[in-house]
């Protein structure tokens, strides 16, 4: 999109929070690309687009729900355990609040401070909750970020309808109800971007709508995850990483289908 045009990367979660090469010098890093020399991710002969985010919040999400209609089976939903247990269907909004209001077992619900600081900067560190999390905001704070950052007036914000979910439960669009008019935005990173004075941790997320006397006051997200969520999750893998399992099989888990090919000199 048109977020930087006087440089490449930025810092922020439209690039995957890119923080510089400080932390590729390390010994360590120089040592697994060299060990890892020639190996690329493979789907049918083809490489592989690997993308990942912070934290899938127990699911990974479908490709199509964040970038154009494409479908890639290597990035299609995993559920975030050891056994591929069944997810529920997460297009559908009860299905998809049931699981976004509960917490359960994953590779990346982690409480492990010490693995936490080895994957995250030092300021994500102070987000201990990524995995669920809560965000109010007032109808005031929506109606300025929208028209700031679209130029849209939509006159007092009445309410937030989710219209589509990907197969992990990510709003890829969203009804913005005003006095005036409605508009209907996505696809997930704008929904976070118009969410925010920066960005939502994800458009996993159900919304509360909390009254006094009879007016609303403010709107009450839960959600899940730090990210897009597709592809690697970034926490998960560092947890199976110290649970023992080796890079193949964490790249296997979390690219359904893909192989580890070797190039030939």
């Amino acid at each position: 999109g048109n977020d930087h045009v006087l440089f490449d990367v930025c810092a922020d979660d439209h690039c995957q929070r890119y923080q510089g090469i400080g932390q590729a010098v390390l010994p360590q890093v120089a040592e697994a690309v060299q060990a890892t020399r020639g190996q690329i991710l493979t789907f049918e002969g083809a490489l592989c687009d690997t993308r990942f985010s912070k934290g899938c919040g127990g699911v990974s999400e479908s490709y199509d729900t964040c970038w154009e209609e494409q479908t890639f089976p290597y990035l299609s939903p995993v559920r975030d355990t050891q056994t591929h247990t069944d997810l529920p269907d997460l297009t559908n909004e009860e299905e998809a609040e049931k699981w976004i209001r509960s917490a359960p077992p994953s590779f990346c619900h982690t409480t492990d401070k010490e693995l936490l600081q080895e994957v995250l900067n030092d300021y994500d560190c102070e987000t201990t909750d990524f995995y669920r999390w809560t965000v109010s905001f007032t109808p005031e704070e929506v109606h300025a970020w929208i028209l700031e950052k679209s130029g849209e007036e939509l006159g007092r914000i009445t309410d937030l309808i989710p219209v589509k979910r990907g197969a992990g439960g990510r709003l890829s669009l969203l009804k913005i109800v005003g006095s005036e008019r409605t508009l209907t935005v996505g696809k997930e990173l704008e929904i976070r971007r118009l969410l925010s004075p920066t960005h939502l941790y994800s458009s996993a997320f159900v919304v509360d709508k909390e009254y006094e006397n009879g007016e609303l006051k403010c709107f009450k997200l839960t959600g899940a995850g730090w990210g897009h969520g597709v592809g690697l999750c970034q926490i998960g893998a560092a947890v199976m990483a110290k649970q023992g399992y080796d890079y193949a099989q964490i790249l296997s888990h979390y690219y359904p289908g893909s192989q580890l090919t070797t190039l030939q000199e």
